[in-house]
Order: C-alpha cells, then sequence, then structure tokens
C-alpha cells in the first residue's frame, strides 16, 4: 500500500464515520456532550470543514481557505454556543464538509508519495513541527477527524441515543462523500 492510498483509507474512512453520527444528530445538533458544554455535532462538523481548508489548502498547497469567513464561529479557540442563529444550517455545514473533503481527496489524487514529503507552501513557521509538510498535514486532518468525532458520540449520548455499532466503511460512504450538497 502506497501513503497515498493509506491517506485515502483514513480520511474516507474518518469522514463517513463523523458524517453518520453527525446525520443521526440532525433533529439535535447543538446538543452538548456534556452537562458543563462542550463541542455540540453543528459546531464539531463546522470546525473540522473549516480546519481542513486551513491545513489542507492553505498551509499545504498554498491557498486560501474558502471558509475563512466561517472563523469567527467555527475557527480554533472559539467557543460553540447553543444560539441557532450564531450558525450556518446543519444542511450547509456538511455540504461545506463533503465539498472540502472531495477537495482534498483530488488534491490527495494528484499527488505522488514524495510530494507528500515536501514542505507545505504556508505553514507558520511556529507551526511548522506539527504541519512542517504535506504528508502531515493530511494526517493531521485524519486524526483531527477522529478525535472531534468522539465528541459527536458523547453528544449522541447526552441526547439518549443508543451507541451506534461499528460498522467498516462501505461503498456508500464514498458516494456520501462524493456527493455535494
Amino acid at each position: 500500500m502506497h501513503t497515498t492510498q493509506f491517506i485515502r483509507h483514513g480520511l474516507e474512512f474518518s469522514g463517513s464515520t463523523l458524517l453518520t453520527f453527525v446525520e443521526d444528530m440532525r433533529d439535535a445538533p447543538l446538543t452538548f456532550p456534556t452537562p458543563n458544554g462542550g463541542n455540540h455535532p453543528l459546531w464539531v462538523l463546522g470546525h473540522l470543514a473549516v480546519a481542513e481548508c486551513m491545513l489542507i489548502q492553505t498551509f499545504a498547497l498554498g491557498r486560501s481557505n474558502p471558509l475563512a469567513h466561517w472563523m469567527p464561529f467555527f475557527g480554533p479557540n472559539t467557543t460553540p454556543t447553543a444560539d441557532p442563529s450564531a450558525y450556518p444550517s446543519l444542511d450547509e455545514v456538511i455540504g461545506a464538509f463533503k465539498t472540502t473533503r472531495a477537495a482534498t481527496l483530488a488534491a490527495l489524487d494528484s499527488m505522488s508519495d514524495a510530494d507528500l514529503d515536501r514542505p507545505g507552501k504556508a505553514v507558520p513557521p511556529e507551526m511548522a513541527q506539527f504541519f512542517g509538510n504535506v504528508g502531515m498535514c493530511f494526517v493531521h486532518t485524519i486524526y483531527h477527524s477522529c478525535i472531534h468525532t468522539g465528541q459527536v458520540t458523547d453528544a449522541r449520548r447526552a441526547a439518549g441515543r443508543e451507541p451506534l455499532l461499528f460498522r467498516p466503511p462501505n461503498p456508500a460512504a464514498k458516494e456520501l462523500l462524493a456527493s455535494v450538497a
């Protein structure tokens, strides 16, 4: 298996898993995972879309972040609120995540394993130890999705839902990620 194939699998799996849990919270996307707050499903999905654009489009590829306008409510160091008027609709955020992940996969498809070792084109110097090369930007995108998916599963439990059984990726996962709302 090539490194690009490994990364693709991680991106597809983490994306389809996250979307499965978020879709299950469609009727309660602002449910906090703990009595003390935390990151609710709508914030998680928007945050991951914004961060992925920052990591891949900006840091790795040197392009502008197409979701920069969402930084005030989904960016790093923002605090989720239960006010629905503070956010775009869940459908808009799902669409942005799918579009972002599709662009990430397209960028990956244009690369060889050797390309992953190249320095990112616009990594801030203070972040170079974490995101210094293109491959690190892709791998962190997978880790970041997995970390925050756990918060969505906690929000599901806080909403009284039973755990979903682990389901390995299936052919529908590619279709789910490829579809752009």
